[in-house]
């Protein structure tokens, strides 16, 4: 209301809505004009008339006046807080006439600054039936910008569809965004696309990049200055910090680079500035010859290691993503609206909660220390979720008719993993010594999760039972790395090996790699694929046969009826992602007891779905080789000059780019095209209907350094890996699907070298929903190790509505798919073992006055704030504690007060746990302690008698005891010296 008043009085002021606050019904703008109060000094005013006025137009009378829409009377003042003022108003009269105006502090309730006249706009008004007004309707010739329209169409569609409550009383998308308006309009837009019922008269778009993030890697920064140095770019380093302004400055003396503080008046173009202010990512404009670089471009941000183990939920309960207005599943409340954190205040202590909307107005606050309870929605592509009503019975009913739905499955597939768990495979023997030398032979240091898989897969193989496992690792890794291994073991044991891949392109260069790796050590291995002549295959089938080929690789054509194997013990299976379900079918058939083992970088739902509910073993490789940097990743529209500079960047420091353009029958007039931008770039053509020999003279000429650019179709998305080719170019990227954008950059980055990944879309082309969900998803995660992350946002793009089959999608639908995989999992687990789940030990509850959460002025994100909340949650030990402290001072700063007590909250926590407790609650002057078992419980007779006096039983509850506050000030530090007193009694020496 204080917006639309200020609107009409015409006052300049920006005004930012949410898609429902634009789109709600207001009253006609006369009827606020004629309901508008005018007041002015030396005028004469009906007094009873007047606050009659001001109680019709929604004041309330009240003593003292502390907040607006608030009226008080004393004698002959009058106090107003008007809806459209800033501070209140004191209206002093002398009889009927106004004899003073001024305004007043609210705290003080001091008389301020003098006011001639003043306008007192109503604060609500009922809407008629009639009116079919908007906040838009007030702009007049003010101008309207339309951020992402599509996204605000999107919102707006979801609410009207989410709750009954918003009908007739929202303007549809056609209404808000259709009417003509006298003012003019602008829309903002990151990729070029239309907007339904919007009609665009000129459109306008600029190349920019984004800032690559060079983590303190100060020798690639001093690389990428050099290079925007030379094309006469204009830098602006941006640093908040002065410590972090002295180090650049410092850093910047020392190699030389000439810098100074930012004049805008008098600092000439070309050079570098450094200056202090904030900014939260920095940019490129090429065609201003502009660049901007952030403190986070420079410095980073330390990047947590996430740990896999294979807990309930623990894959799909990821916050770090969730944004005001997603959708979220409470375990009791059911399907509600997250809006963002709240500090709520109560009894002097600050708490942080998350607040989440249900249907009928109801707000439910989450503690942060119950964020187990909650589960991102994720449902079927283009469903909108209708929301559940607190205390309702629908989301009970909804969940048993899920309920019944999931048993039945599980019960099946229970059944088809368990035909698995009886079929007798072969158990491998132990580890050779010959194995120890292939393994020290390897010439790269493993990380600590390729150990960690080779040795589970080890386990799994000398089992009797066959198995099944899946190894998730982002590409460049060390997935291969571990499959060899694997393969090593069973051919030493006399066993064949199967090498099932997508493409010939990647059968090719698995052969070389293989036969580099395993030659030295007497390994035959020999490839099936159409690089091969008809002589060749039938000679290989033979020597297949016959056991003197170890090692076989191949395209689905290794699952011809007329592959045979002497003796085949292994079959790995890689990019399982790849595979349709037929073919899958079929090695299911043909390796029904051998031991097979599938490798991906981005699972298919399906696939990801049944590791994380544990019907398949399955081992994650997260931590990326040393020296490895995030691929820098720029989506934008086709412009010649970004992509001359992208190759031309490359070939400077002797390296290669892949160009991807999917279309073979234009490929050579692509070609042409690059060669007139780049006349002394050395260009080759690579695609899948080139001649075998041909395709392979191309590959191999590229891998010895003979071209500067390949030239390729989506080939290059399995199997060439080229050390020395750091950048890629993708043309036409809206055409392709997640994964495959995902596999694609993961072609280049391999190396030590800092790698670039252009996403291009033609200019002014229109892309789709879908098309610009997968371009924002890859520029969203660039960091390493984010093939969970691409897998479950495709999930969430393409709807995970297929993930089991046509019958589930409506269970997927009703409970979101993290919900859906929790009651999956119970269901399986009851179906092995006949029994309920038995439920978690309870984690360790602390309620207590203290001012311990994460404040504002420390971390603003709510994202992050949240992942802070759940690391905290999840920390099992003082060391790990220890270890995110360190990492909030240096991405943070210092903690603040109340994070240093959250800090100090969590370690008492750790304490409590460690010695049984699951509550410890703070009940006015009293402190409440309760056990998991009496045995947990301390000789509590033996402490000392000071604080043995402050204890009770409570009657029935053997496991609970009373403890009084009584002149204790600081509760906290109470508790550890409790905590402490009960160490000692268990170690048996009392105090006394």
């Amino acid at each position: 209301m204080e917006a639309l008043g200020r609107l009409r009085q015409g006052d300049r002021l920006l005004i930012l809505a949410a898609p429902e606050e634009a789109a709600q019904y207001v009253m006609a703008p006369q009827r606020i004009d004629a309901a508008a109060i005018d007041v002015a000094i030396h005028q004469e005013y009906d007094r009873d008339e007047l606050l009659q006025h001001l109680v019709d137009a929604g004041y309330e009378r009240v003593d003292l006046v502390e907040r607006r829409g608030h009226f008080s009377v004393r004698g002959d003042i009058v106090d107003i807080y008007a809806v459209n003022e800033p501070q209140p108003l004191r209206l002093e009269f002398f009889g009927d006439e106004l004899d003073s105006l001024r305004t007043f502090d609210v705290d003080s309730q001091k008389s301020q600054e003098q006011r001639e006249k003043a306008r007192i706009l109503p604060i609500s008004l009922t809407v008629q039936d009639d009116e079919k007004y908007t906040l838009l309707d007030y702009a007049e010739q003010g101008v309207i910008i339309w951020d992402e329209p599509n996204r605000v169409r999107e919102g707006l569609k979801k609410i009207l569809k989410e709750s009954d409550d918003y009908k007739g009383r929202l303007a549809s998308w056609k209404n808000l965004a259709g009417a003509e308006r006298p003012g003019p309009q602008l829309v903002l837009s990151l990729m070029a696309q239309s907007v339904p019922d919007m009609v665009v008269d000129t459109s306008a778009s600029f190349a920019a990049k984004m800032m690559a993030s060079f983590q303190k890697q100060f020798n690639l920064l001093e690389e990428e200055v050099d290079h925007w140095r030379s094309l006469g770019n204009t830098l602006l380093f941006v640093i908040s910090s002065r410590d972090r302004r002295a180090s650049l400055q410092a850093w910047m003396k020392q190699h030389e680079l000439p810098f100074r503080d930012y004049d805008e008046a008098q600092s000439p173009a070309g050079g570098i500035y450094v200056v202090e202010g904030e900014i939260h990512d920095g940019f490129e404009l090429p065609y201003a010859k502009v660049v901007v670089v952030a403190e986070r471009d420079v410095f980073g941000t330390q990047k947590r290691r996430l740990r896999h183990h294979a807990a309930k939920g623990q894959e799909i309960n990821v916050f770090t993503d969730l944004k005001p207005g997603d959708y979220v599943v409470h375990e009791v409340h059911g399907i509600g609206r997250y809006i963002g954190i709240k500090t709520i205040e109560m009894d002097g202590v600050h708490k942080d909660y998350l607040e989440i909307h249900y249907a009928g107005k109801d707000i439910l606050y989450v503690p942060t220390d119950q964020l187990s309870l909650l589960q991102r929605y994720i449902g079927n592509e283009g469903d909108t979720p209708k929301l559940q009503k607190m205390g309702g019975s629908d989301w009970q009913k909804t969940r048993a008719k899920a309920q019944k739905s999931i048993t039945d499955l599980a019960e099946k597939l229970v059944a088809l993993y368990a035909k698995r768990e009886v079929v007798q495979g072969y158990a491998f023997p132990p580890d050779t010594p010959f194995q120890k030398e292939f393994e020290e032979a390897f010439p790269y240091e493993e990380t600590e999760d390729q150990l960690k898989a080779v040795r589970d897969i080890k386990a799994s193989m000398e089992r009797p039972t066959p198995m099944d496992c899946l190894v998730c690792g982002d590409v460049g890794f060390g997935k291969t790395e571990v499959a060899m291994r694997a393969i090593f073991k069973a051919v030493t044991a006399g066993k064949q090996v199967a090498v099932l891949v997508p493409t010939t392109v990647l059968s090719q260069q698995h052969f070389q790699t293989f036969m580099e790796r395993f030659g030295p050590f007497g390994v035959h291995v020999d490839v099936l694929n159409r690089f091969r002549s008809y002589k060749e295959k039938k000679d290989i089938l033979a020597r297949t046969l016959t056991g003197d080929i170890d090692v076989l690789i191949g395209t689905h054509s290794l699952l011809n009826k007329k592959v045979k194997f002497k003796d085949l013990g292994l079959l790995v299976v890689d990019e399982e992602q790849r595979f349709g379900v037929a073919q899958k079918e079929k090695w299911k058939a043909w390796a029904a007891n051998i031991d097979v083992l599938s490798l991906s970088a981005t699972p298919i739902p399906r696939t990801l779905h049944m590791s994380l509910v544990n019907l398949r073993e399955m081992c994650v490789i997260e931590t990326p080789p040393t020296d490895r940097f995030p691929v820098q990743t720029y989506v934008t529209e086709y412009d010649a000059r970004i992509v001359s500079d992208a190759i031309m960047r490359e070939k400077r420091r002797g390296g290669q780019v892949f160009f991807v353009y999917n279309r073979v029958a234009t490929i050579e007039k692509m070609k042409d095209q690059l060669q007139a931008l780049l006349p002394d770039v050395t260009i080759g053509i690579a695609h899948g209907q080139m001649a075998g020999s041909l395709l392979e003279s191309v590959m191999f000429d590229f891998y010895e350094g003979k071209y500067d650019v390949l030239l390729c179709s989506s080939l290059v998305e399995n199997g060439l890996d080229v050390a020395n080719a750091n950048t890629i170019i993708i043309y036409d990227a809206d055409h392709f699907g997640l994964s495959q954008l995902y596999q694609m950059r993961g072609r280049v980055g391999r190396s030590h070298r800092m790698a670039y990944a252009y996403f291009l879309y033609r200019r002014d082309k229109v892309l789709s929903e879908v098309a610009e969900k997968r371009l924002q998803a890859i520029k969203e995660f660039t960091e390493l190790g984010s093939g969970f992350k691409i897998a479950m946002r495709d999930l969430e793009i393409r709807g995970a509505g297929n993930l089991l089959g046509r019958e589930q999608h409506g269970n997927i639908a009703s409970v979101g798919f993290a919900m859906y995989c929790h009651m999956l999992e119970d269901a399986i687990a009851k179906a092995q073992t006949g029994k309920d789940v038995a439920p978690l030990p309870p984690e360790t509850v602390m309620e207590i006055h203290v001012d311990a959460f994460i404040d504002d002025d420390y971390i603003q994100n709510g994202g992050q704030k949240i992942e802070m909340y759940q690391r905290l949650a999840v920390l099992s030990s003082k060391e790990e504690l220890a270890g995110l402290r360190q990492e909030l001072a240096d991405r943070y700063g210092k903690p603040s007060q109340p994070v240093e007590k959250l800090l100090q909250v969590t370690e008492t926590r750790l304490d409590a746990k460690a010695q049984g407790l699951v509550l410890i609650a703070q009940k006015k002057d009293v402190l409440e302690l309760k056990w998991q078992r009496v045995a947990d419980m301390p000789d509590l007779p033996n402490l000392e008698p000071s604080l043995r006096r402050r204890f009770r039983l409570v009657p029935n509850l053997p496991v609970m005891v009373r403890v009084s506050l009584a002149g204790i000030s600081d509760v906290l530090a109470f508790i550890q010296t409790l905590l402490a007193a009960f160490s000692s009694l268990r170690k048996g020496n009392s105090l006394e």
